[in-house]
């Protein structure tokens, strides 16, 4: 058959740069190395990704898998050009939840999707994840990268990441929550990765762009809301080896409101004193902003609190000094009772 006065389309035509793709992998294998952990088998490359659990450490294990994204916080990230913490923010929404399940995150996978790949960009955004893994002890063992033009607008991407982790059988938590257990609340480090839709909608109403003034801390507005989220994990895990924690809420989209009941059992509920903490300056010029009503502000932002340990009240002490020692910033908020969902106490606004 004749092809004359045809062209002879390739990928790159159609948009894909397979090159490129390759010189990234071969760019973020040193920040992949990094990660490496006992149990860590390969790496980047392979068609699939390997992992021994026993070198690990583990007998008798049950695993336990997360999966999430970053939300509409990448907007500002892609807007801002300041993509390296969104990364660590990817990790943070994994490992968080597993080490709420108990588990000690093991390993994490990542998925970046974009219509035109800057290897200089996804570069930044996988060490950004490789940071993540390092801070929370757990490896980087694969990834993929998906460059699909037409399916997004030029310089926008979408990140999602999977992490597994591990416990010994019979270890898994929330275990033994009962009235009368002290509430441990560990600060955030701001808004962490989610609410984003109604900060942006916030950030709009103000009039203000991304590279204004912040009005509540020094730096531009935009850096200020791409603070990463905390990683609690190294922490959380050295109160719940030293013995008395009974469960642990990560305080994401729901905020205080939904997630600390999803760690009671039926029949107990919670009391939470609002004056134990102050509402840090990012939740209250949101709210004001935006003219949120404090029960609006508490079941959609975190509002200074990252993390909850649900702790036995002989232990509270103990555990409190722990992880103040582990550097964390630790309130009593409030105690387990009788019921359910959250009672509220006091006044954040």
């Amino acid at each position: 058959m004749s092809t004359e006065g045809k062209n002879g389309l390739t990928y790159a035509d159609a948009g894909v740069d397979i090159d490129a793709g390759n010189a990234l992998v071969d760019r973020i294998k040193p920040a992949a190395k990094r990660t490496n952990r006992p149990g860590t088998m390969a790496g980047l490359g392979g068609f699939g990704a390997l992992f021994d659990l026993k070198a690990a450490g583990y007998d008798d294990p049950i695993l336990v898998g997360a999966t999430d994204g970053v939300g509409t916080k990448l907007r500002i990230a892609i807007d801002t050009g300041e993509v390296g913490g969104v990364g660590i923010d990817l990790v943070a929404m994994c490992v968080n939840d597993l080490v709420c399940q108990g588990a000690e995150p093991l390993f994490f996978l990542d998925y970046f999707a974009t219509g035109k790949l800057s290897v200089d960009e996804a570069a930044k955004v996988v060490e950004g994840i490789a940071e993540g893994c390092v801070r929370s002890g757990c490896a980087l063992i694969g990834g993929e990268t998906a460059e699909m033009p037409g399916m997004y607008e030029d310089g926008d991407f979408d990140l999602a990441g999977f992490s597994v982790g591990a416990m010994n059988r019979g270890a898994d938590l929330p275990a033994g929550v009962t009235e009368g257990d002290v509430l441990l609340g560990l600060a955030s480090d701001g808004v962490h990765s989610n609410g984003y839709s109604l900060v942006r909608k916030v950030v709009e109403l103000s009039g203000l762009g991304w590279d204004a003034e912040c009005p509540w801390a020094e730096g531009t507005l935009g850096a200020n809301l791409l603070t990463p989220t905390r990683l609690y994990v190294k922490q959380a895990l050295a109160a719940v080896r030293a013995g008395g924690v009974h469960g642990l809420a990560h305080i994401t989209g729901g905020g205080l409101t939904e997630n600390l009941p999803r760690v009671l059992p039926e029949g107990l509920g919670a009391k939470v004193d609002l004056t134990a903490w102050e509402l840090p300056a990012i939740f209250r010029w949101l709210a004001e902003n935006a003219g949120m009503e404090e029960a609006e502000l508490l079941k959609t932002f975190n509002s200074g609190i990252g993390m909850i340990a649900v702790v036995a009240a002989d232990r509270a002490d103990a555990i409190e000094e722990l992880l103040k020692a582990e550097g964390e910033t630790v309130y009593r908020i409030g105690s387990v009772i009788e019921g359910e969902g959250v009672a509220y106490e006091g006044a954040l606004l």
